[in-house]
């Protein structure tokens, strides 16, 4: 872990997909459904993990080599997104230790949000079925606000939401567009290691307050231990 001088923290924003969540294998499974519809070859999860950071755009894009320009894409995307959709939660789950992570900040009685650019259709099917809806104090979603992450927008807003400055959240997430969105909003930024970055991303040029590689990490940057 890697991490600069520590500032009081006594709330908690976090990325959902690659960073509470591991949702890759609900996603890339629902691509390849579609590519066998379109008489293609499946991918493996090991190659497009991380295509799941840019959701179904990107996972289209990359799965059948196509731009957005091309024809063909409006349909296999929205073929990948009412698949998804039916298949949500099937092998979706919180990374491991997540959940007692929630459970302590829960415990220490600090309000705590996701900040996500998933689409609010899907983002509140899925905290439903993990049981999360009710324990989150806010969920700002890409289409909540006009702007998404990397803008700040949606850091604040959630901010707002929980009652909190912002200098005194974390905001923890797997993309450089969290950490982007955290900086400009004054959060104090932690860049997981353990979500869909590209091979070739490096979390450590993000300038993220902390580059957290483990859950436990993350506890111990929040204090919980």
């Amino acid at each position: 872990m890697t991490t600069t001088q520590p500032c009081t923290i006594n709330s908690f924003l976090v990325d959902l997909d690659g960073t509470l969540v591991d949702t890759a294998p609900d996603l890339v499974a629902s691509l390849n459904a579609i590519l066998v519809m379109e008489n293609r070859s499946k991918t493996t999860l090991k190659r497009a993990r991380h295509w799941a950071a840019g959701g179904s755009a990107r996972l289209v894009k990359e799965g059948f080599g196509i731009s957005t320009s091309d024809l063909r894409f409006p349909r296999l995307r929205q073929a990948l997104l009412h698949h998804y959709t039916e298949h949500l939660c099937i092998e979706t789950r919180l990374f491991p230790g997540m959940n007692e992570l929630l459970q302590d900040v829960e415990s220490k009685g600090w309000p705590w949000g996701i900040v996500t650019n998933k689409p609010a259709f899907l983002t509140h099917r899925l905290l439903h079925l993990l049981g999360l809806t009710e324990r989150a104090a806010t969920v700002i979603c890409g289409d909540t606000l006009k702007h998404s992450k990397p803008h700040p927008a949606p850091v604040l807003k959630a901010c707002e939401d929980i009652g909190s400055l912002a200098s005194t959240t974390l905001f923890a997430g797997d993309d450089l567009r969290d950490i982007q969105a955290g900086r400009t909003a004054g959060s104090q930024t932690a860049a997981v290691t353990w979500g869909y970055a590209a091979p070739g991303d490096n979390p450590h040029t993000w300038q993220a307050d902390h580059v957290i590689e483990s859950v436990d990490g993350l506890r111990q940057v929040l204090s919980l231990d």
